[in-house]
């Protein structure tokens, strides 16, 4: 599980800043892969999938320990 939760937190800093660029103007994700809308939607899938995974990861999953202690 320490894989999953090392690539989906990597999906999700990807995500994060291609929505930066989106505030800026540019969708990087739409400007490298738009010609291939299945791959677009491949990606936006992963890191809203990501998401979920985090949340449920952080705040959810049993591991004996609190929230604060996984933090230190």
């Amino acid at each position: 599980m320490r894989f999953l939760s090392g690539l989906t937190s990597l999906l999700l800093i990807i995500g994060g800043l291609n929505w930066l660029a989106v505030a800026l103007g540019v969708n990087v994700v739409e400007a490298w892969f738009g010609s291939w809308e299945w791959l677009v939607n491949t990606i936006y899938w992963l890191v809203g999938l990501s998401a979920l995974y985090q949340i449920y990861d952080c705040f959810f999953a049993s591991n004996g320990q609190s929230v604060k202690s996984k933090s230190q």
